[in-house]
C-alpha cells in the first residue's frame, strides 16, 4: 500500500508541474465556428453532411432506401422524384427549387427531413453549406482518395519563424485558420527521449543524453537523427508495425496451433529497413519476389509475407474450404495494408459503400489464387510440418552468402513458407455469397476501375499487380503508406481510419499535406528513411506536449497538431525500455523468437494437447533479455503481458493498434518478473558504484525517465529509500526473497538491505506514468 501511495504522490507531483508549465507556456486561443468555404467541395464539405444525416435512407443500400431517392450520385439526385415527376431533389444552381433543400429548411414536421423520428437535425452551418453548394452548381466529385494526389503549393502562414520544413506550412496554416497558435519546441531532454523511442524504440543512454545536452550547435538535432537512422535498432523498431500489418506469428493458429518457422522472414524485414530498401521494392519483393526474373533466395524469402496467414492442421477439415480461406486472407490483407480499401466487403456481394463490385473483388482474388498450396497439408508432426508448401530451405551456406542477415545459430534444418505459383493457372470464379464451392462466372485477374484500371501491358500475375500498385497514377499506394508512417509518429494518421480510405472512412485532417507528402515520397524514390527524417525534423514534431485548458477544449484530440501528442509507448517498447535502462538488454539482431517469463499453465489450458506448443517451455539465459519484437507469438495465446498493453495477436492484418488504459497494465508494471528483475539488476549495479545514495537514486531516475529529476521528486524518492532501508534492516528474509526474482545471477557480497531498498525505489520509478509515455 505504501508503494501505491508513493506512486500516487509522485504522479500528482508530475501532474502539478505539467499543468503549471501548460499555463505558462501555452497561449490562450479560442476557436470560433469555422467559416463556410468560398468554394464548397462535395468531398470535404457536402458529403460528410449527407453521409451523417441522409445516406442511411437515401444511399447505395437499396434495401433501406426510402422513396426511391438516392443522393450520393448525381444522376439519381438530379432526376425527377419517383412520387412527383414535376419535382427534383436537387436542381443545380437553384436551391429554392430543389426539393431536398426545401425539406431540410421547412418547419412542417410532416415534410421535414431528416424526419423528427430519426433524432437527426441539420444545423444552420450545414444548411448554409448545402445551399451554397447547390447555388454553385451542385457538382459531385469522385471520392477524394481515388483522385491522384497533386503537389500543392505551400500555403502562406503568418508565423514563418516557427517553420522548420514544408510539413510545417500545411500544419501551421490549419492551426492559424482555427485561431490557435502552435507550441514552442520542447526542451532537449524530452525531445531526445521522444525521437529515440520513435526511431529506435529504445531510450537514450546516459552517454547520448550527456552528448546531446552538451552539443549547442545548430546541427545537433539533425546529427542525432542521422545517427539514429543508422542504428540497427531502427530496423527493429520499424519492423514492429510491419509484423502487425503482415500478421506475423510463430504458430499456425486454429485449434492445434503448432509451431511455424517463419522468423527468417522477420530477419529479412529488419534487414530491408536498415538498408533503406525503397518502399516500392520492399513491397514488390514481398508480393511477387518469386516471379522476378532469376529470382534470388532473398527475393523468394521476402514472399513469406503472403504465407504468414493462419494455416490449419486439424484433421477432418475440407481442403478447398481452407485453401479459399488462405487466398481470401491474402487479398483482404492486400486491401487493408497497401491501398487502404475494405475489399473484404465485396467478398459476398457488391460493396455497399465503395465502388467495388463482387466481380472486381474476385478479379483481385485471382492474382493470389494460383499458389501451389492445399487447404490441409498435414496434421501436427515433426520439423517437416513447421513450414507448408510451397516452402524454401535455408542452408548454412545460404547464411554465409546471400542471406547473411539471417541469424541462424545452429545446424538444424530451417524451412520457411514462401510463394510459388502453379504452372497451369487455376480458374478463378466469383463465389456466390462467398461460399467456397458455389462457383459463379469465371473471371481473369484485374483491378477496380474506380482506383486505376489494370494496364494490359502488365502480366496478369502478382508481378503485374505490383506494377499496378506502384504506378504513379495509382492514387492510394503512396497516400496509404505515408499515412501509416504519420500514425507511427503522431499516434493518429492524417486519415484516422488508416486501413479504410473509402467512403466510410474518415476524411483527412490535412488533405493537402497528405497529398504533398505522397507525391514527394514518390518523386524521391520511395525513400523511407528520408520520409522518417522529414517528419521528425519538422517543427510540428518537435513541439512541446503541454496543453492549456483553452486548447484542450478547442481541440481535445489534437487533430490540428498545435501540440505534440502524449501517449503510452507500445507493448514491445515497454519491455525494451525496461531492459535497456537496466542494462539487461541483449542487442543481438534477428534470430528465432524467444519465450520469456509467463504465468504457469496458460498454454496447457488453451491448446489441443498436441504438437510442440502443447506446453510452455520457457527459455533461459540471454533469450530472456531480447527485444520485445522477438517475443514468441502463439496465436491462440500471445504473451499476456504484451496483450494487456494492446499488442496484436496477429490473427489478421492490423494497420493500427488500439490504445487502452486499464488497471491490469498497472498490475503488470508492478508485478511482472521482467520489471522486478530489471529493478534488482540495476539496483545491484548502482550499489557497487561509488557515490552517495542520493547520486544513485538520481542516476536511476535519469536512466529510466530520461531526464534529471527535480529536487521535489528526488526528495520523495530519498525519503522512500530511507523508509525501505529501515523496513529491510528488520526483515532480512524479506529482502532475500525480494532479490531472488529473475534468473540473472545475483552479484556476490552485495548488501541485501541496501539492494532491496534501492530495488523498491527503482520499481517505483518504472511504475511512473511518465516512464512509459512518449511526450
Amino acid at each position: 500500500m505504501r508503494k501505491v501511495f508513493l506512486l500516487l504522490l509522485l504522479s500528482g507531483t508530475f501532474t502539478f508541474f505539467s499543468l503549471e508549465s501548460c499555463r505558462q507556456s501555452s497561449s490562450s486561443a479560442n476557436v470560433g465556428e469555422e467559416a463556410i468555404p468560398e468554394l464548397v467541395s462535395y468531398n470535404f464539405d457536402v458529403r460528410p453532411i449527407l453521409s451523417d444525416k441522409c445516406i442511411a435512407c437515401h444511399g447505395p443500400d437499396a434495401n433501406k432506401r426510402e422513396a426511391g431517392l438516392r443522393l450520393d450520385i448525381p444522376e439519381e439526385a438530379y432526376k425527377a422524384l419517383k412520387d412527383n415527376p414535376n419535382a427534383h431533389a436537387i436542381i443545380p444552381g437553384k436551391p429554392e427549387l430543389s426539393e431536398a433543400f426545401l425539406r431540410i429548411t421547412t418547419k412542417d414536421t410532416s415534410e421535414m427531413m431528416p424526419p423528427a423520428s430519426s433524432n437527426l437535425k441539420l444545423n444552420s452551418r450545414e444548411i448554409d453549406i448545402l445551399k451554397r453548394w447547390i447555388k454553385q452548381g451542385a457538382k459531385y466529385e469522385k471520392h477524394w482518395a481515388f483522385i491522384s494526389p497533386k503537389l500543392s503549393p505551400l500555403p502562406s502562414v503568418d508565423n514563418k519563424d516557427w517553420v522548420k520544413n514544408e510539413i510545417d506550412y500545411f500544419v501551421l496554416a490549419k492551426i492559424e485558420q482555427k485561431g490557435m497558435e502552435p507550441n514552442q519546441e520542447t526542451d532537449k531532454e524530452h525531445l531526445l527521449k521522444r525521437v529515440c523511442l520513435d526511431i529506435t524504440g529504445l531510450p537514450p543512454t546516459l552517454e547520448m543524453m550527456n552528448q546531446f545536452m552538451a552539443d549547442n550547435s545548430s546541427k545537433a538535432y539533425e546529427n542525432l537523427v542521422d545517427r539514429l537512422l543508422k542504428n540497427p535498432a531502427y530496423g527493429e523498431k520499424m519492423a514492429v508495425h510491419w509484423l502487425d500489418l503482415a500478421r506475423y506469428a510463430d504458430s499456425h493458429g486454429y485449434q492445434d496451433d503448432n509451431y511455424r518457422s517463419q522468423w527468417p522472414w522477420r530477419d529479412w524485414v529488419i534487414h530491408a529497413f536498415n538498408t533503406n530498401m525503397p518502399y516500392n521494392q520492399f513491397v514488390s519483393w514481398q508480393l511477387a519476389g518469386d516471379l522476378l526474373p532469376n529470382a534470388s533466395k532473398e527475393q523468394i524469402l521476402a514472399t513469406g509475407f503472403n504465407r504468414n496467414h493462419k494455416i490449419t492442421e486439424e484433421g477432418g477439415v475440407i481442403d478447398e474450404e481452407y485453401r479459399v480461406e488462405y487466398v481470401t486472407d491474402r487479398i483482404n490483407t492486400f486491401g487493408r495494408a497497401f491501398i487502404g480499401a475494405t475489399l473484404e466487403c465485396a467478398h459476398c456481394h457488391d460493396h455497399k459503400y465503395d465502388p467495388f463490385s463482387q466481380k472486381e473483388y474476385y478479379q483481385m482474388y485471382a492474382f493470389f489464387n494460383n499458389v501451389k498450396e492445399v487447404g490441409i497439408e498435414s496434421t501436427v508432426g515433426g520439423p517437416e510440418t513447421f513450414a507448408k508448401n510451397p516452402k524454401m530451405e535455408i542452408s548454412n551456406a545460404d547464411v554465409k552468402s546471400i542471406l547473411k542477415f539471417v541469424n541462424k545459430q545452429d545446424t538444424s534444418k530451417l524451412i520457411v513458407s514462401v510463394m510459388g505459383d502453379q504452372e497451369k493457372p487455376r480458374t478463378t470464379y466469383i463465389l456466390n455469397r462467398g461460399v467456397y464451392d458455389q462457383h459463379g462466372d469465371s473471371v481473369v485477374a484485374g483491378t477496380p476501375k474506380s482506383i486505376l484500371g489494370f494496364d494490359n501491358n502488365y502480366p496478369k500475375n502478382r508481378l503485374g499487380l505490383t506494377k499496378w500498385l506502384f504506378d504513379k497514377r495509382n492514387p492510394l499506394t503512396s497516400r496509404v503508406f505515408v499515412n501509416q508512417m504519420w500514425q507511427e509518429f503522431f499516434g493518429r494518421g492524417i486519415v484516422k481510419t488508416a486501413s479504410d480510405f473509402g467512403m466510410q472512412g474518415e476524411l483527412p485532417t490535412h488533405p493537402q499535406l497528405l497529398d504533398w507528402l505522397s507525391v514527394d515520397f514518390m518523386n524521391h524514390g520511395w525513400d523511407m528513411k528520408r520520409l522518417v527524417k522529414q517528419i521528425v525534423m519538422s517543427a510540428t514534431y518537435r513541439q512541446s506536449s503541454s496543453i492549456s485548458p483553452e486548447k484542450l477544449k478547442a481541440d481535445p484530440e489534437n487533430i490540428y497538431l498545435s501540440r505534440a501528442p502524449r501517449f503510452r509507448i507500445q507493448a514491445e517498447f515497454v519491455k525494451d525500455l525496461i531492459l535497456s535502462s537496466s542494462g539487461l538488454l541483449v542487442r543481438k539482431v534477428g534470430g528465432p523468437s524467444v519465450k520469456a517469463y509467463q504465468p504457469d499453465g496458460l498454454w496447457e489450458a488453451s491448446t489441443s494437447g498436441r504438437g510442440l506448443l502443447a506446453s510452455y517451455k520457457q527459455d533461459h539465459g540471454e533469450s530472456l533479455y531480447r527485444r520485445g519484437l522477438y517475443a514468441f507469438i502463439k496465436r491462440t495465446l500471445p504473451p499476456p503481458s504484451m496483450i494487456l498493453f494492446d499488442a496484436s495477436n496477429r490473427d489478421q492484418c492490423e494497420v493500427k493498434r488500439s490504445k487502452t488504459n486499464t488497471p491490469l497494465q498497472a498490475l503488470v508494471m508492478m508485478n511482472d518478473p521482467t520489471v522486478l528483475e530489471a529493478s534488482r539488476v540495476l539496483a545491484t549495479k548502482l550499489i557497487t558504484e561509488s557515490g552517495s545514495d542520493d547520486d544513485k537514486i538520481a542516476k536511476a531516475f535519469r536512466l529510466i525517465v530520461c531526464r534529471k529529476a527535480s529536487d521535489k521528486e528526488l526528495s520523495i524518492l530519498k525519503d522512500y529509500y530511507k523508509d525501505q532501508l529501515q523496513t529491510y534492516s528488520k526483515q532480512q528474509q524479506s529482502a532475500s526473497k525480494l532479490l531472488s526474482v529473475g534468473e540473472y545471477p545475483m552479484s556476490p557480497n552485495i548488501n541485501k538491505t541496501s539492494a532491496a531498498a534501492l530495488m523498491q525505489v527503482i520499481t517505483t520509478i518504472y511504475n511512473l506514468e511518465e516512464t512509459i509515455t512518449k511526450s
